[in-house]
């Protein structure tokens, strides 16, 4: 072979090696940067195990100061509010890992930094022995008043302060006791109604009437109907192939304007609204309010399950615009829904986390509220707060009325193919300093009205 031959093949050989080179460098500048998170996160990265082992996990604590996990000198893990603060904590188990704050914010209790995470044996010489305390949003008092709300009945309530988003009370029922879960758990991952499920972010229910302001604010905008426009509500609506929508137990409205349908939930005008509205406009709808979107960072919530927009007859169109058909939605969602109508039509983004404060007292995050998305105008975002006020001043939602403090709402009671009726209610009320909003659902209540907005008023009052 001539020297010239070998000095090509040489040369594509070293070519060859240095594209190798370069896609691993590649590869690794993929990693610890775009994938560094994730990999310092992932349960099954063993640095993150061996350093559980040497550190003291820090303390969560409430917006008041309230310890709600700690770490004892024996290394066991505490939580002196029980289930009551279970939807929030979540738990931390050797064997069985960890869920809510305790998994979500994991690294910032073992005192680990993104940065930190990713140096590896340095990160021995960088650390403390024990980790941060990760103060929360959480009030205890309204928590308190959302858990004996709904008291031995399955159900969820989500309170948020409506300007920032901060999550006031995150309760889900029936729960379990975080100090005992890995004995318990072989019991709890088994039984039927689901204790381990945060019904707040992880649970799918029909909306029912609660749905009925957003649609009043997406028939408004879309100049399907008016403020003046009369509607005849005999009881009954054909929404054609055979089949009818009719009010709940036989009422009949008589003639009502949108205000009243609102007031006194109207089924036959919004199932009216729904099919003149048609596919494109209710998909329209329920994305501007963010119901095709995800949340992230703290806040995992399941994603809501729509109905096969471009396909609906005109008796799903009806339905869905009343919050039944195969729309599914979380109580999250629903406070959010609120919150558009609340807060000028701007939704904020709901976070638990207000902040991470090291051993020393050094306050290392602090949380910044943010706008999620504008949903609405603050014209017709006011148009439809006023009448959930009527709602809850002179129709289905009065037993939600707190003396001298501004209340608006909507109640639900949606059908359940599998039981009795699931009860809502959503609403918001402004208080001295701030504003807040919330959802309610009660499994199997029967009326939104007598079952779950009674737990509303308990809450604001609690909050007082």
């Amino acid at each position: 072979m001539s020297d010239w031959k070998m000095k090509r093949q040489v040369l594509r050989a070293a070519s060859f090696l240095m594209v190798l080179f370069g896609l691993l460098a590649v590869y690794v500048i993929y990693l610890s940067t775009w994938e560094a998170d994730d990999l310092a996160k992932n349960p099954l990265n063993m640095r993150m195990a061996a350093a559980r082992a040497d550190i003291v996990r820090g303390s969560i604590l409430a917006a008041d100061g309230q310890v709600l996990a700690e770490t004892k000198k024996d290394g066991t893990r505490v939580y002196p509010f029980g289930a009551e603060m279970a939807a929030v904590t979540g738990y931390n188990g050797e064997n069985i890992g960890s869920a809510g704050i305790e998994g979500h914010a994991n690294q910032a209790l073992l005192g680990l930094t993104a940065d930190m995470s990713r140096l590896g044996p340095l990160t021995q010489l960088l650390q403390s022995d024990r980790g941060n305390d990760v103060k929360l949003t959480i009030e205890p008092k309204a928590q308190e008043a959302a858990v004996k709300g709904l008291g031995k009945r399955r159900g969820a309530v989500v309170v948020l302060d409506a300007r920032t988003g901060a999550v006031l009370a995150m309760a889900s029922t029936p729960s379990y006791d975080p100090n005992n879960i890995e004995a318990n758990w072989k019991s709890l991952s088994s039984q039927e109604d689901s204790p381990l499920i945060n019904r707040t972010v992880q649970g799918l229910y029909p909306p029912g009437s609660t749905i009925k302001p957003m649609i009043a604010d997406a028939a408004l905008t879309d100049g399907v109907t008016n403020q003046k426009e009369i509607f005849n509500c005999d009881g009954v609506l054909d929404v054609g192939g055979g089949h009818t929508i009719r009010e709940s137990h036989g009422e009949v409205h008589g003639r009502v304007d949108l205000r009243q349908a609102v007031t006194e939930s109207c089924n036959i005008t919004f199932g009216t609204l729904g099919m003149r509205m048609g596919d494109d406009k209710l998909q329209k709808a329920f994305s501007r309010f963010g119901f095709d979107r995800e949340i992230g960072d703290e806040i995992l919530m399941t994603k809501s399950h729509f109905p096969d927009f471009g396909k609906l007859s005109t008796g799903d169109q009806a339905q869905t615009a009343i919050g039944q058909s195969s729309l599914l939605v979380t109580p999250m969602h629903m406070a959010l829904l609120a919150d558009a109508f609340a807060n000028g039509g701007k939704v904020m983004k709901p976070y638990l986390v207000q902040q991470v404060i090291t051993p020393g007292g050094t306050v290392v995050h602090e949380a910044q509220p943010a706008k999620w998305l504008t949903a609405t105008t603050p014209e017709m975002a006011a148009v439809i707060d006023s009448l959930m006020e009527d709602v809850v001043t002179k129709g289905t939602g009065t037993a939600a009325k707190v003396n001298g403090i501004r209340v608006t709402g909507k109640t639900g009671t949606a059908e359940n193919a599998a039981g009795k009726d699931h009860a809502w209610f959503i609403g918001s009320a402004e208080l001295s300093k701030r504003k807040i909003v919330f959802a309610i659902i009660v499994e199997n209540g029967g009326g939104g009205g007598t079952e779950a907005a009674p737990i509303a008023k308990n809450i604001i009052e609690s909050l007082m």
